[in-house]
Parts: structure tokens; sequence; C-alpha cells
């Protein structure tokens, strides 16, 4: 099944900012945010993954053939190595000490897009009353409680998030934000619409009367690129994850990111292993793991000869999309699940607002997601968007909320307990293949 996602995008300038004016329709983008490698060629990367059973003779063996060693990940003994040619990489793989060594991939994990033509906090935004998503999972009742993800730092692991966006300046640790893309740093990316500022401000746009505001609009923002124009690595995506459990202080890690590919592509046992050991390990540190179930239609349950990652690892939450029919006709059901979402008893957690665009008449895109995007000189830019990636940070920001009405710190299992105990049980009673164990209430949660 193919999905097309499509993006209007919003030009905001500071003076419009300051009043509740309708935004102004200036450009309109398409994104096929429905990854299938299965439909793609496979790139080869330029380095290898190598998996090690012991380090020293690993590192002396790596030495011995010239290779740089550009990340090493002793806690879970996996490695990224460079400069190693293919004759190289088999004799490495033949050395005591190293388990394997299987050569990375780039993957399309986010496709670019491409252009075609009651009084509570967060009423004052200008954009607040286009934003359904936030009346879908009661997260203004929970504002009201007093919990906005104070003190939560969230680690969103994309491409590029525009540092200097209004609405998200004032919530990015520029310190610990990082770049694993060799070239750019961790605020630049390229396209009309940023996929990783759009899933930032769901999270945690500020609640400052201009644009949007996000699920935990006090919570951290630690921007994590991993990817440009949705491509990367999966050694990139590792240390993204490992970066963020062992040097971001992070509590949760949002990947609105994912891929699908046949189990018998070459190396793709390694890999998955390779990146189900990070999220393990992070999870070990006590970092909630919290990713999108991809855009394809596809039922979990009956996939085959298929893999889907990171959806697929044992120690994520795993986040299918809803969203409603004709919003801006009065549509107020915003639990249909969205016509492109992954679906499946054995890997769905929950369930969350991703936005939709099957209705008919006009206007459809309200049936969206608004979030911020990019910034172009004076203009920060606010852009409707669907799909699961957008589910995934309304769930991210009512783990902040949980963990903040906690004291701050929370192993995940006892962060995915408390996501359980209070999401709305819909669909069939129990666990259910389009909404897991419920769609996310945020006031639920905090009450």
């Amino acid at each position: 099944m193919k999905n097309t996602f499509i993006f209007f995008t919003l030009a905001a300038f500071l003076f419009l900012l300051s009043c509740n004016e309708q935004p102004t329709t200036v450009e309109s983008t398409i994104e096929d945010d429905a990854v299938s490698l299965a439909k793609q060629n496979y790139t080869l990367a330029d380095h290898y993954i190598v998996e090690y059973t012991n380090e020293a003779k690993f590192l002396e063996a790596a030495e011995d053939l010239g290779a740089n060693v550009k990340y090493n990940h002793s806690s879970i003994k996996f490695a990224t190595v460079e400069n190693l040619s293919a004759s190289d990489a088999k004799k490495l793989a033949k050395k005591s000490g190293v388990k394997n060594v299987t050569q990375d991939l780039i993957l399309q994990w986010v496709n670019p897009d491409v252009e075609i033509s009651e009084e509570h906090i967060g009423s004052d935004e200008p954009f607040y009353s286009l934003q359904w998503s936030m009346e879908a999972i009661s997260a203004p009742q929970a504002w009201d409680a007093g919990f906005t993800g104070e003190g939560v730092r969230v680690a969103v692991i994309d491409g590029g998030i525009s540092s200097d966006h209004l609405d998200l300046d004032g919530n990015i640790d520029f310190t610990a934000s990082a770049s694993f893309v060799p070239g750019f740093n961790f605020n630049e990316d390229t396209g009309t619409f940023w996929h990783g500022s759009h899933v930032a401000g769901i999270i945690a746009a500020e609640d400052n009367e201009i644009g949007t505001i996000g699920v935990a609009p006090n919570a951290t923002i630690i921007g994590l690129k991993a990817l440009h124009d949705g491509s990367g690595s999966f050694s990139a995506i590792n240390a993204a994850i490992i970066y963020a459990a062992e040097v971001a202080d992070a509590d949760i890690i949002n990947m609105s990111l994912g891929a699908t590919f046949p189990k018998n592509a070459p190396g793709a046992a390694q890999l998955k292993n390779a990146q189900n050991k990070a999220i393990a390990y992070a999870y070990q540190k006590g970092v909630t793991v919290i990713v999108s179930a991809g855009n394809d239609g596809l039922d979990f349950d009956h996939l085959g000869p298929w893999i889907h990652m990171p959806s697929e690892a044992p120690h994520a939450i795993n986040i299918s999309a809803t969203g409603p029919y004709g919003f801006a006709y009065g549509g107020d059901d915003y639990d249909t699940p969205a016509s492109y979402t992954n679906y499946g008893k054995s890997v769905i957690d929950f369930a969350a607002p991703g936005g939709d665009f099957d209705f008919p008449g006009d206007y459809w895109w309200y049936d969206m997601v608004l979030a911020p995007s990019f910034v172009d000189g004076p203009l920060s830019y606010y852009s409707f968007s669907a799909g699961t990636s957008m589910a995934t940070p309304h769930v991210v920001g009512v783990a902040a909320l949980i963990i903040e009405k906690n004291g701050g710190s929370m192993k995940p299992a006892h962060v995915e307990r408390a996501l359980r105990a209070s999401a709305d049980d819909l669909g069939k009673p129990g666990n259910d293949d389009y909404y897991g164990a419920g769609r996310v209430n945020a006031y639920n949660a905090v009450k």
C-alpha cells in the first residue's frame, strides 16, 4: 500500500504570532512517509558494524588492518569501523575476539518531501484552535492539573531541528544536542519540511503565545541528528541511542522513523541485532524508548519474511496513529485508525493522534497534525502533517508528564505501566490490533 502524506506549510511572522488570526496557507508540499525498503535499492555504507566478544583483541586487530574505529560502544560490544576494504573486513571477521563484521546500510528511514505547488494554558496560542490532537488526548486537563513536563529531558533522534524556531528555541538543550551525520550540525537539514522540528514541536512547543503548544511545553528537547533528508545508517542511529543514554542524560527517546526490509537481506539479522542491543541498553539505563509503527498499512501479526525496525525491538514502545474525519466540518471523533497506519496485536502498544488525509471534501488537511517545521530568514513555519511519526511524539509528551509527576526519574517499565493504566481502551476490549492497550490519555496519566 502506498501512502501519500501532504503538508500545508504556514509562514508565521513575528507580528502575526501575537494575534489570533487564521493562519495563511503559503506553500504546499508532499511527503511519502511510508518507508518500505523492500521496494528500494540498498545503498551500502562505507563502514562496517562489528560485534565483538573481546574488546582488546578486536581493537588490536582493527589497528593491525589500518582501520579507524569511529564508534566503540563497549557497553554493548559493538563498534563502527571505517577505512576497511572488503577483503580486510573478511580478515577482521576471522580474528579472535570478533563475532561478526557487517557492512552497514544507508536507509531512507523518513522519506523527504517533494514540493508540488474552558481557559487553560495553550488557549492563547494563535494556532491552538487547529490542534485537535491536544483535545483528543485530554492534554489541556493535564496542564490545568499543573503538569507540563518540567525537568524531563527528551532526545529526538531524527533529522535536523530548527533550533532558532520561535516555538522551539527556548526548550532546546544546545550543549547536549549533537549530530551523528558527518559535515552537519544537529540543527541543519534540507527540504521545505523539517521532520525533526515537527516531531519536537508536538512534544514541547513552548507555551509562549506563539504558534502552537506541545503536549509537554516545558520539557527539554535534545536534538540528535542521525538522518539527513530522511536518510541515514544503522550506525548513526545506534550511536545516537547510546549517546542519549550515556551522555545526554535523556529520560525519553523519540524515534519517529522506521524501515521495512526482507529478513534475508544481506546483514539484516546482524543489523537488527545491533539496534535491538542499543535500545535494550538505553532501556537498562532507565531511558524510555518510544517509536513509530510505520505508515505502510502492514499487519505486523502476518508480516511474513519482513522486518520493521525499530518497532520490532523488544524494549521499544510502538505507536500506531489515529485521526478525525472532516475536522473542518465538525468531525470530532479523533480515534479512527489512520488509513495508513501499521497495526497488529503482536507489536502495537498504544495509539495516539497522527492525523489523516482521506476526507474527500475541502479543507481535508485540517485532519492532520499542526506543529512547527523550519525557519527561513525572519519566518518561522508551521506545517500540517500526518503519520505515525506524528503519533509517537504525542505519547512521548504524555510520558514526560508522567515522569514529571513521579519526581523526574522513572524506570521505563513503570512509565509503560502508567501509560497502560491510563489509556482509553478502544476497539476490542483489552489489547487491540490498532489501539494496542488503548489511545493515550494525558489527564488520566497524571490525575
